[in-house]
């Protein structure tokens, strides 16, 4: 008999090519870099585990997938599910999603829409949560739920300074609440929602605890490797990721009273706009191999989601879910708003609190409101003195070269800058 060579599926392709995508980075990010961190270890193999070898981690789980970060994950574990975020930073993605959104939209919003097009999912949600943040989110919701996904619309409001939005947000969580209480067929109890407000509040205090550690002058972990961290707060099991960072917490602490600096005398950058998903870090890196240090950021998919812990008055149900509304309300500082001081003024303290010498700024190409806001940012900055270099990129892996250049002009004026302030002070 003569042998057949097996056709490869539409579906086998892709997860070949995200797998593929995958590894790229992964082997980037463990090998590009002296002196890694053995924490590290367990989120690399997280991302092998479930990008390149498709293992799912909740498959007894209910699922909810959500489309932002301000859908309440507090909420959602309290009802005995999990919540698993579906944005999306595969170029194979981007390129499938196409077909359904603008050629000039969000690749992020793009590469969501082309997973869903394909129900590639190594979780598959049992429900999706849509915040009206974002319009292109908003919109893609909608393309979403035609191709037969059950989507729950959760209402934001585009201001946050008046009482009227605050009240506006806290009714929205109060029927979300209710909501999924109902869908799920579990009920929402006093006890499990402060349980779960305690635990991811000590989540993020861990979180806080190694950023702490990022302020010192000789910094323990790249961006590239916080960013890696944050991005697995998203699918992972919650207790697993706290083990992690536990150990990634004690393992930085001792890092940073070693007498070597490994990282000491890279120029120190914030980082901020479009989030950095996996395994789109392309920016990061490109930032980190050219010898500069991301020691902070100001992006959805890293800082901005463990910002503000939950402060409750009172452990009554509702109390805490007018605490949780208020959390994510206050503590956000997405440029969706109309007026956005807050992430100007956060940025600015950012550079000061973590010393450091320059910003870069990068939008995806399509994404009108970091694209529309980035002007107004760099006039802060250059009103403040401080550096910034703004990028707009897309998923695709061409333009390397005039990034990377661009990238290694500003390092190098960063360390320029700093050795005629050292010639200064002589």
């Amino acid at each position: 008999m003569k042998n057949r060579r097996k056709i490869e599926t539409q579906e086998e392709r892709q997860n070949r090519h995200k797998a593929m995508e995958s590894v790229a980075i992964l082997d980037k990010l463990k090998n590009d870099f002296s002196k890694p961190l053995e924490a590290m270890d367990y989120f690399y193999d997280l991302f092998e585990r479930v990008y390149c070898k498709r293992e799912s981690l909740h498959e007894r789980s209910v699922k909810v997938g959500t489309l932002c970060i301000q859908v309440p994950y507090e909420i959602i574990y309290a009802l005995d599910a999990v919540p698993v975020r579906l944005c999306n930073g595969f170029h194979t993605d981007d390129e499938i999603g196409s077909d359904f959104a603008p050629s000039k939209a969000c690749p992020l919003v793009k590469a969501t829409v082309g997973q869903f097009s394909s129900g590639n999912f190594v979780d598959r949600p049992d429900l999706v949560v849509s915040p009206t943040t974002c319009d292109q989110k908003s919109k893609a919701g909608a393309i979403i739920e035609s191709m037969g996904y059950p989507i729950y619309d959760m209402e934001f409001p585009r201001t946050k300074e008046s009482e009227e939005s605050r009240e506006y947000w806290r009714r929205s969580v109060r029927k979300f609440a209710k909501d999924l209480s109902k869908e799920l067929g579990v009920k929402l109890t006093r006890n499990k929602l402060k349980k779960t407000i305690q635990r991811i509040g000590y989540a993020q205090y861990l979180y806080h605890r190694l950023n702490t550690l990022r302020k010192s002058d000789n910094p323990p972990i790249l961006g590239v490797d916080m960013f890696l961290v944050t991005n697995a707060f998203f699918f992972d099991r919650l207790e697993s990721w706290i083990e992690a960072v536990e150990r990634l917490v004690e393992e930085c602490a001792a890092k940073t009273e070693e007498e070597s600096a490994t990282y000491q005398n890279s120029p120190r950058i914030v980082y901020t706009g479009s989030p950095p998903i996996f395994p789109n870090l392309k920016i990061p890196l490109l930032i980190e191999q050219s010898d500069g240090l991301i020691v902070a950021d100001e992006t959805c998919s890293s800082n901005r989601m463990f910002n503000d812990m939950i402060s409750v008055d009172e452990w009554f149900l509702y109390d805490m879910v007018d605490s949780i509304s208020d959390k994510y309300l206050k503590g956000c500082t997405c440029p969706i708003f109309t007026k956005n001081s807050d992430r100007i003024r956060r940025i600015i303290n950012l550079v000061k609190e973590y010393h450091a010498e320059g910003v870069v700024y990068q939008a995806f190409a399509g994404c009108q409101v970091y694209e529309m806001e980035q002007r107004s940012v760099l006039g802060a900055m250059e009103k403040e003195g401080i550096p910034i270099l703004y990028l707009e990129s897309d998923y695709s892996p061409s333009h390397l070269g005039q990034l990377t250049t661009r990238i290694e002009a500003f390092i190098e004026s960063l360390k320029n800058r700093r050795r005629k302030k050292a010639c200064a002070i002589s």
